[in-house]
């Protein structure tokens, strides 16, 4: 019998349908500062990713609080698990509260080498729907890596200075635990200090990839005052919970937007571009 790898997991499919209730809406605004949304309004851009939790049961998790592996996504052999980046194309809006599908496609598996060692890169390509017919296209990238020694921060990128936005956002554990418990997200590196300290070697709780995206992409929104069609973002380094998210923007010629979140003026934490089509 030949042995099973990851590679072999490119290709797989999962249909999931489900709805995001106006409660779990008011939820989210609530952890956003936002009025909370009824049942029919337009649901905000990245918001769609409560609606979709991954539910595991308690004895489905692992050590990490992450479901284990073996099911939709591989069973790679690596610790370490994280949203490094994404893109989303929007074609229609979701409402609160309306019937959504979501169709999700494994669509590559790729093995690199970096300043942390071997890593692992899983592709989910998503297609979901509401009502109206397909709303949005979304690729997830996933990546796998060992657990470090210490912690070993990337090189710093500089903070950008032509900006057209400029804002500041607070964080704190509270914030952290609200957003972990609207997502279903149990990855214990936002909540469980002696946890992310002790194994994960960070010096303190991580912001959430998808929190940082969340911010982007409204400030993106406000400042056209239409939502993007387009977003897509890379993490490029991790974002503490005592730290101020700065979210930033430059204009550029062809009228998008190339944005980040920052830690102070140190360092870039998260990059993205939001850019604006005519749709059909």
């Amino acid at each position: 019998m030949n042995k099973v790898t990851a590679a072999d997991w490119i290709g797989r499919e999962d249909v999931v349908q489900a709805r995001l209730e106006p409660g779990l809406a008011a939820m989210m605004a609530a952890t956003l500062n936002q009025p909370p949304p009824q049942e029919g309004d337009v649901l905000p851009q990245l918001w769609h990713w409560a609606a979709f939790p991954a539910l595991a049961a308690m004895s489905e998790l692992g050590s990490d609080g992450h479901p284990k592996l073996g099911g939709f996504l591989p069973p790679i052999d690596l610790p370490r698990r994280m949203r490094a980046g994404g893109a989303l194309r929007f074609h229609r809006p979701l409402h609160v509260g309306e019937r959504l599908t979501a169709h999700a496609r494994i669509s590559d598996v790729v093995e690199k080498s970096g300043g942390t060692g071997q890593m692992v890169f899983v592709t989910v390509q998503y297609e979901i729907s509401g009502e109206s017919g397909l709303a949005l296209s979304e690729r997830q990238d996933i990546v796998y890596l060992p657990m470090p020694d210490t912690f070993q921060p990337p090189k710093a990128i500089p903070v950008p200075t032509d900006l057209v936005i400029d804002e500041a956002q607070e964080m704190s554990e509270a914030l952290l635990f609200r957003y972990s418990a609207c997502t279903f997200n149990a990855h214990r590196i936002h909540y469980d200090r002696t946890y992310a300290a002790e194994v994960e070697k960070y010096p303190a709780l991580i912001v959430h990839g998808p929190l940082q995206a969340t911010y982007l992409i409204d400030a993106a929104h406000r400042y056209r005052g239409m939502p993007p069609s387009d977003f897509k973002f890379r993490s490029v380094s991790p974002m503490f919970h005592h730290d101020t998210l700065r979210v930033l923007a430059e204009g550029q010629e062809d009228g998008s937007l190339k944005m980040c979140t920052a830690t102070g003026d140190t360092h870039q934490n998260m990059q993205a571009t939001a850019s604006w089509e005519e749709l059909p």
